[in-house]
């Protein structure tokens, strides 16, 4: 699993790798096609929920890959550049280093799970989610820019606890 590419990783942790993680994997992809190796794991496993796959194809985001992915397995073997978590409660559950991490980002997304209520209920949350996300990708891409043109300083920061 050792990254070969020339290209900058992207890992986006979570805390199952179910939706949030995901759809930020599936939009990165589709926002930034191949300047990125990208990559989405979990603190565990869970399964990719069937609300996810199906908004991300009504935005044309290619699904094809997506699979659920525990982050050990990538532990020391991944040459991350930019390590985002999804949520607060995963960069306080997650590990405090991740091995080869240059740049770290904590966005905290609501967990569209946890939302009650019908499937059109559901639906039209994790919609909310995929745009709210679609959004942070594109301010993050700006961002990263800027830091790398010296248009602002880049800033390290390490995960601790």
């Amino acid at each position: 699993m050792a990254t070969l590419s020339h290209h900058p990783v992207v890992l986006f942790l979570s805390t199952r790798n179910e939706s949030r993680s995901q759809m930020a994997e599936a939009l990165l992809r589709k926002q930034a096609g191949d300047r990125f190796t990208i990559y989405s794991a979990g603190l565990e496993a869970g399964e990719v929920s069937p609300y996810t796959l199906n908004v991300l194809e009504e935005v044309g985001a290619d699904t094809s890959t997506l699979q659920a992915k525990d982050v050990r397995p990538f532990l020391g073997k991944l040459d991350v550049r930019y390590l985002i978590t999804v949520s607060h409660s995963t960069a306080e559950k997650g590990p405090t280093v991740f091995p080869g991490a240059i740049y770290y980002f904590s966005w905290d997304l609501a967990d569209p799970e946890k939302v009650p209520g019908t499937g059109q209920d559901k639906l039209a949350q994790y919609r909310q989610l995929r745009d709210q996300i679609d959004q942070r990708i594109r301010d993050w891409l700006d961002e990263i820019a800027n830091m790398t043109s010296g248009k602002r300083p880049a800033k390290k920061v390490e995960l601790t606890r």
